[in-house]
């Protein structure tokens, strides 16, 4: 006779083994099924090598426990968004090598120098001590951005003296907030073994006295080293301006840089003093080592461009572009085919190419790609007005291309789709604003619908509701995880129906500024079936239907739990009601709920650094697990919402 063992009767050691293999949102689900999990689960969390969480913002409260003393942490990784400096003590493990934290704008300075503090008073007691937190990596994001907190200068030196082993740093907010005449002399103090640096924010004028020779303490130990920072291989900033005295700074100072990525957003049109020019460009990679170029003009503020760089400047900067394996170029409105093309003749290792606002680049560009060497994986021309179908075909030799971006290129049609469609290693397709028709986007189905990881279709103004049977009809179970189908007039609930009868696995769909969308698109996305096994609930985490046009209070209804389980991310119209958007946002508050039109998340197609991608993998009951306290106050406080919505009807 045979006997059933239930999984939870299996030895301690066997279920920690395998609780081990899994993220930490997976060990909380597992622990909310049954006493001896979760019992396992404490155990494991107190030597757990890494623990990333960064799908949901927790509380203080809830993450206290999930963090006991561990001396085998190594990495952290925490969305700091409901935290404050009172969360220290518990994000501050002693053994950690890599710490990210995000969304620390309620934060102060004291973050970066108790980080500082607690690696000196332990690098004091190295000797008697079995651990010692020395990270290795730190990203700080946001920090002291919300109004009565600050950061001072001896919070910085304090980070900066003490982390001794730090390699990577990355400091994503503004530090011209600092004063710029200490700002260098902190910085010489800086770990021996910083090799990749990133700032949120930073004057040109800071990075030019930042870097220039005789500067900091390390010149009377070492005369040779022109800089404070002269093992820096990758370099990462936004300023105000790029200048040439900043970019030629750059070059003399930081002799082994590899990766370069500058971006400027001016706030009024730059002078020649604080502008790039061909003479700077020509400055750009002087020893030839540069492997990654980025410089790109943003349109943030104000529509401008490098109005001083032209096809000689590319050129001059092209006879040092033997190594170079990505270039991103942003801005250079007055470069033609001749510059973008020495550039793609000049680079035989080019992988990555990316250009946005080529106002003069046309398809001569491309014209005879197919004799040169290249391997192109990544192309993105992004605003690119003057290309047509023709780049495309020629495009579509380099059969290893797995990313292509065309947003706003608005000439292109469905004979471009035909080029595409001959592409089977293709994982992102972008073709926001293009003028494809549902028929053209049959020329995708033989081949490259089963690769696709990412579609964009936002904006074809000409696509109707046969684009997804065209697309997903008889399809099976595809890798299609990513669809934009934004601002699209002709989709209407009935092409909604259709995709979630396809039983595809989305975890992000956009469809912002479509008229034509209901309260049944959100009924049949949450009721989809996503396997076989009849399980039904939407894999989507998130979903954008900001401005949709038939959308009402009822919907909100089929927004709350348990439906959507796993969404993180929602965009919705305020205006609507704003009693049911608060209610939805109380009830859900590791939902993020998007209300004034701006877009969810951070710009998912920037492929400027490699393919954007996601670990899909994670289960979606945690958020249940961490809530179920609270399910019942939650669905009151949601029902009388609705009873307010009924009375007011």
């Amino acid at each position: 006779m045979e006997m059933e063992v239930s999984l939870d009767e299996l030895p301690s050691a066997l279920l920690a083994t395998i609780m081990t293999k899994l993220d930490i949102a997976s060990i909380c689900s597992l622990a909310s099924t049954s006493s001896t999990f979760r019992s396992c689960a404490k155990h494991i969390l107190s030597f757990l090598p890494t623990f990333h969480l960064l799908d949901i913002a927790p509380s203080g409260e809830l993450l206290r426990p999930l963090l006991p003393p561990n001396r085998s942490l190594k990495s952290l990784k925490v969305d700091c968004g409901r935290l404050d400096d009172s969360a220290i003590p518990v994000l501050l493990k002693p053994s950690l090598h890599e710490l990210c934290l995000h969304n620390c704008a309620d934060f102060s300075g004291k973050l970066l120098s108790e980080i500082g503090t607690r690696c000196k008073d332990l690098s004091a007691g190295v000797i008697g001590s079995c651990y010692l937190l020395s990270i290795r990596s730190l990203y700080l994001g946001s920090v002291a951005e919300k109004r009565g907190r600050a950061i001072h200068i001896n919070d910085l030196e304090e980070l900066l003296s003490s982390c001794s082993q730090l390699e990577a740093l990355i400091l994503m907010f503004d530090v011209s907030l600092f004063l710029r005449h200490n700002f260098a002399r902190v910085w010489a103090s800086a770990s021996e073994k910083l090799t990749s640096l990133e700032i949120g924010y930073i004057s040109a004028v800071t990075v030019t006295e930042l870097l220039s020779p005789n500067l900091g303490s390390h010149q009377s130990l070492n005369p040779v080293q022109s800089s404070v920072l002269p093992r820096i291989q990758k370099l990462c900033l936004s300023v105000d301006y790029i200048t040439d005295a900043m970019v030629g700074t750059i070059s003399k100072g930081l002799p082994l840089l590899t990766h370069l990525d500058l971006r400027d957003a001016p706030l009024i049109e730059p002078r020649v003093t604080f502008d790039l020019t061909n003479a700077g460009l020509q400055q750009i990679n002087q020893l030839g080592r540069l492997k990654h170029l980025s410089l790109v003009r943003s349109q943030e503020f104000l529509i401008t461009y490098f109005r001083r760089v032209n096809d000689l400047g590319l050129l001059l900067m092209a006879d040092k572009c033997a190594n170079m394996e990505s270039i991103c170029l942003g801005g250079f409105c007055r470069v033609t085919d001749t510059g973008f093309k020495t550039i793609l003749h000049s680079c035989s290792r080019l992988c990555k190419f990316k250009v946005t606002y080529g106002t003069h680049l046309t398809d001569l560009v491309f014209h005879d790609i197919s004799a040169t060497s290249l391997t192109l994986t990544h192309v993105s021309l992004r605003w690119c007005n003057l290309l047509t179908n023709h780049a495309v075909y020629s495009l579509a030799s380099n059969k290893e291309l797995k990313a292509l971006d065309l947003r706003d290129c608005r000439s292109l049609g469905d004979e471009a789709l035909r080029a595409i469609g001959s592409l089977p290693k293709l994982k992102m397709l972008l073709l926001d604003g293009s003028d494809i028709t549902d028929a053209g986007l049959s020329y995708l189905r033989p081949s490259v619908i089963n690769s696709l990881f990412v579609l964009s279709l936002r904006g074809c103004k000409r696509l109707t509701d046969k684009c997804i049977t065209v697309l997903f009809d008889g399809c099976g179970m595809l890798e299609l995880r990513e669809l934009d189908l934004s601002n699209l007039p002709s989709l209407s609930d009935n092409g909604v129906l259709l995709l979630a009868k396809s039983r595809i696995r989305f975890s992000e769909l956009r469809m912002r500024q479509c008229p034509l969308i209901g309260d049944t698109s959100i009924m049949a996305l949450a009721s989809m079936q996503v396997d076989e096994a009849g399980w039904h609930g939407s894999s989507l985490r998130l979903l954008d239907l900001y401005n949709c046009g038939g959308i009402t209070p009822l919907a909100f209804r089929w927004l709350k739990k348990p439906y959507f389980p796993r969404l993180k991310w929602l965009g919705v119209t305020g205006s609507v009601n704003r009693d049911m958007v608060d209610a939805l946002a109380t009830s859900r508050p590791f939902l993020h709920v998007a209300c004034h039109g701006e877009e969810l998340g951070a710009d998912p197609y920037d492929i400027s650094d490699g393919l954007y991608t996601h670990d899909y993998d994670e289960v979606d009951e945690f958020e249940q697990w961490l809530l179920e306290a609270d399910v019942n106050s939650e669905d009151e406080e949601m029902g009388d919402a609705e009873n307010n919505e009924v009375l007011a009807v």
